[in-house]
């Protein structure tokens, strides 16, 4: 697939790519020391163990051992061929590729790129009729009502459904669409009286669902003049799942990176007024409640959430209802308020985009403070048995708190309301984190830490010596070349030697030393995962020629004695076999001080 395309042009869309943007559309990077670190995109995990060196331009998972450079992490991540993830990084970088390579066959199967294709031709047949058609006239009207401009209709791509029953249907038909597979996909209706089929979104707003890559992969409608229901979404495909999607990702993924926080909605129109106000890290659930995978999508490019619903009953509700998922995956959760029992359009229309900033975004209050108030409704405050209750559930949700800092300042506002002293609440709180193994927990995997640290200590020395060795061939020419004339590929541990063998014959290629394209030499992948953790070891740029040639020794040493000791282990089973106690016993000698040798020697 590579041939199809120039090696060299390969190497320009890659190394236009740094790979710490490109994943940083994905994962949320922390720099610490020369590398950055995120949650891992492909397993669960709360304690970043993902690793992306920006000087090798390559990634790796310390929980799951995933690796790869640019390419394989698009491979991975949104199950791209080698052609369609260059193809991606050539657009992203602007870059040209061959008429007859961008022909190349995608991965995903026929039926989903032709609807694919379909929901793309309608996004620009709905967004042509409100803005420049009488078709459209009445959706436009209603869009101005609401205080929606041109330039925002054209950046959400808003259109609108004429009411008519067969005018989506015939127009796809005349672009080669065929119907049965229109209707499988909700992009029209099939009567269930007489069979006969019709549009489905006709007479209502449009509001195309886009992925996190930009392509419309369903609709949202909202009907006109009191219309039932009053919206209307494309039904649950194989490429649209509302419980994964959340409204306006794609255009929001930047914005989020930049201010480090999402507000999260639960409307379309909430977003999109919040947008048009300058509130662009913004996002919606589609209908239904917050869902856990899409909460840890958030989680992966954020670490503060702040919700933003309804402020009427089911609203504070479903706030709850969130910021529990939130919180559970690790998000910093703020709530906004609104007042009047306002959703958070009508605030805007009402007082305006900087009021909606100022006094509900930034005024938002942490969870714990959210949390304290919301629990009232649950007790009869006026009565002594309730408010003991309350307090007691109050701190039992404080012990979860990491920050002791944070602990004191709500123990303090509890201790003022309800004339309760500092110290006995601290004395509950450090009792409910003994009996729930917070503490414990936290010195258990301080312990794991410690001891994967001392793991990588306790292989032999020949191990750590060829580990040392091959980390630095992988980062200079010249020391793979001295390697490879003293010792070639004679190194102890088979996937060493394979790893030699493909390095040696990489660079009489004529390559230079640049491990994010050598990866992509290797098939197996238990061998590309070696090798990124290889590349990965903090070992120092520069190496003195003595500690090269010690680690030749060491090798050297082992090799030599491997040999021997298995000549001797199977002279000893002979003699053993032979009834000769007194030579499998001297041999025995002989297998002991030569291991001896060779532990003095290392």
């Amino acid at each position: 697939m590579a041939n199809q395309i120039p090696e060299e042009l390969i190497e320009q869309v890659r190394t236009s790519n740094d790979i710490v943007d490109v994943i940083g559309e994905y994962v949320q990077l922390k720099k610490q020391g020369r590398n950055y670190f995120g949650l891992c995109p492909f397993h669960g995990e709360k304690t970043a163990s993902f690793s992306v060196t920006q000087e090798k331009q390559i990634f790796h998972c310390f929980g799951c051992g995933k690796g790869g450079n640019v390419v394989t992490f698009l491979m991975e991540m949104e199950n791209f061929s080698f052609f369609e993830a260059i193809k991606y990084l050539a657009e992203r970088a602007n870059i040209d590729l061959p008429v007859d390579a961008t022909s190349r066959e995608s991965p995903i199967s026929s039926e989903n790129q032709q609807i694919l294709s379909a929901h793309e031709w309608l996004t620009k047949l709905f967004h042509h009729l409100i803005r420049f058609t009488k078709d459209g006239k009445a959706g436009y009207q209603y869009l101005q009502e609401r205080g929606i401009t041109d330039e925002t209709i054209d950046t959400f791509q808003l259109g609108f459904a004429p009411n008519t029953k067969n005018f989506t249907a015939t127009f796809l038909e005349k672009k080669g669409f065929h119907q049965q597979m229109l209707v499988k996909f909700g992009l029209l209706s099939r009567s269930s009286e007489d069979g006969s089929i019709s549009d489905r979104f006709r007479g209502r707003v449009i509001f195309p669902i886009r992925n996190h890559l930009g392509k419309t992969i369903a609709f949202g409608a909202r009907a006109l003049q009191g219309g039932e229901p009053k919206y209307l979404n494309s039904p649950e495909t194989e490429l649209f799942q509302k419980g994964k999607i959340l409204y306006n990702f794609d255009l929001a993924k930047k914005h989020i990176r930049k201010s480090n926080e999402v507000v999260l909605f639960e409307g379309y129109f909430d977003v999109i007024s919040a947008y048009q106000s300058g509130v662009q890290n913004a996002v919606a659930t589609m209908g239904t409640a917050l869902t856990e995978i899409q909460a840890k999508l958030l989680k992966r490019y954020v670490d503060t959430v702040i919700i933003c619903y309804d402020g009427d009953k089911a609203g504070i509700e479903a706030t709850y209802r969130a910021a529990q998922l939130l919180e559970q995956v690790g998000c910093l959760v703020k709530i906004a308020s609104i007042k009047d029992g306002l959703d958070p359009d009508s605030f805007i229309k009402e007082y305006g985009g900087d009021a909606f900033k100022r006094e509900v975004l930034e005024a938002s209050q942490t969870f714990m403070s959210f949390y304290m108030q919301y629990k009232k409704k649950d007790f009869n405050l006026s009565l002594e048995g309730d408010r003991i209750q309350y307090v007691t559930e109050i701190l039992q949700e404080l012990a979860k708190i990491e920050s002791p800092v944070e602990r004191e300042f709500y123990i303090k506002e509890l201790s003022n309301e309800y004339n309760i002293t500092v110290e006995s609440l601290q004395h509950e709180i450090n009792q409910y984190r003994q009996k729930t193994g917070i503490q414990k927990d936290k010195r258990e995997k301080d312990r794991y830490t410690n001891n994967v640290q001392k793991s990588s200590k306790l292989l032999p020395a020949f191990h750590n010596a060829e580990r040392k060795l091959l980390s630095y061939m992988l980062q200079n020419q010249s020391i793979a070349e001295r390697v490879q004339e003293e010792i070639g590929a004679s190194f102890n541990i088979d996937e060493h030697k394979i790893i030699a063998t493909y390095l040696y014959a990489f660079y009489e290629e004529g390559n230079t030393e640049d491990v994010s394209i050598f990866i992509e030499r290797l098939v197996d992948e238990k061998i590309r995962k070696l090798v990124i953790e290889l590349a990965l070891d903090d070992a120092q740029s520069d190496i003195s020629d003595k500690a090269v040639s010690d680690y030749i020794r060491i090798i050297q040493n082992e090799s030599s004695t491997g040999v021997n000791l298995k000549q001797l282990k199977a002279e000893q089973r002979l003699a053993e076999q032979q009834k000769d106690p007194i030579k499998a016993a001297q041999i025995a000698l002989k297998i002991i001080e030569l291991q001896r040798q060779v532990k003095h020697l290392n």
